[in-house]
């Protein structure tokens, strides 16, 4: 039996339809039937193609091994692959840094200070000397100094290496996840169910894709990524730049 063959007669078996195995992987219901039929065009690439056949074989309860042996077979494995035809160029983040004040506005700014303090000196003096008499004479009431507040501590951040990226997935749906090499050797790839959370400590540059991310929830170093809405999202991480992680 064909690859798509396998999967249309396992879903059956599990009672399902293509719509309910299209809500429960969050693939589009034309791609999966495409797929049973054996056309896998509509994936948009092999790495891709990959990613939905374990999905669909996860929910209807199919082993997704065999099927991924026989694919590289027909279409060969995914290391032969370009890096330009599986990932986007990334765009940096802009990081907008503060801009130095001009030497001419911060003499000024200290001139208007000198000038207003001169004139308080001036104010006070003249003051002190009209009151001085009725000074000598009252006794100001001491009044009673209020008692310090506690403040609270911000809560303790937890330390990262600066020289590796922790990487947490928490999946609030099914996805699956893969993780490549700069030229695009393929590295991983896991399935996350919902309810799990992953955790993977990198500490070279990597590519990080994500199918359904709509369904993920995505922190680097403890930081939360906005994941883009869509099938397919592409992260590259570096551990050791200053914008760590970029979408591609």
């Amino acid at each position: 039996m064909s690859i798509g063959d396998t999967l249309a007669e396992a879903r059956r078996q599990a009672g399902l339809t293509t719509t309910e195995v299209s809500q429960r992987t969050m693939i589009r219901e034309t791609i999966i039937r495409s797929i049973e039929q054996g056309d896998f065009s509509p994936c948009g690439g092999d790495f891709y193609a990959r990613g939905h056949i374990r999905s669909i074989a996860d929910v209807v309860g199919a082993d997704p091994a065999p099927l991924i042996r026989e694919y590289d077979e027909e279409h060969g494995p995914l290391g032969n692959m370009r890096a330009v035809q599986i990932f986007e160029p990334a765009t940096p983040i802009k990081i907008h840094e503060p801009r130095n004040l001009h030497l001419g506005r911060v003499l000024l700014v200290a001139l208007l200070a000198a000038v207003g303090f001169g004139a308080y000196r001036v104010v006070s003096a003249n003051g002190s000397h009209s009151s001085a008499t009725a000074a000598s004479t009252v006794r100001p009431e001491a009044k009673p100094k209020p008692a310090p507040t506690a403040t609270a501590k911000p809560p303790a951040r937890k330390a990262f290496p600066a020289d590796e990226a922790v990487i947490t997935l928490t999946a609030t749906a099914n996805c699956w996840v893969g993780f490549d090499s700069p030229t695009g050797q393929q590295l991983s790839q896991d399935t996350v169910l919902a309810g799990q959370t992953k955790t993977w400590n990198e500490k070279n540059p990597v590519s990080m894709v994500i199918g359904n991310p709509p369904g993920a929830k995505l922190t680097v170093n403890g930081k939360q990524q906005k994941l883009k809405a869509g099938q397919v999202l592409t992260l590259n991480i570096n551990p050791t730049s200053r914008t760590p992680v970029t979408i591609g």
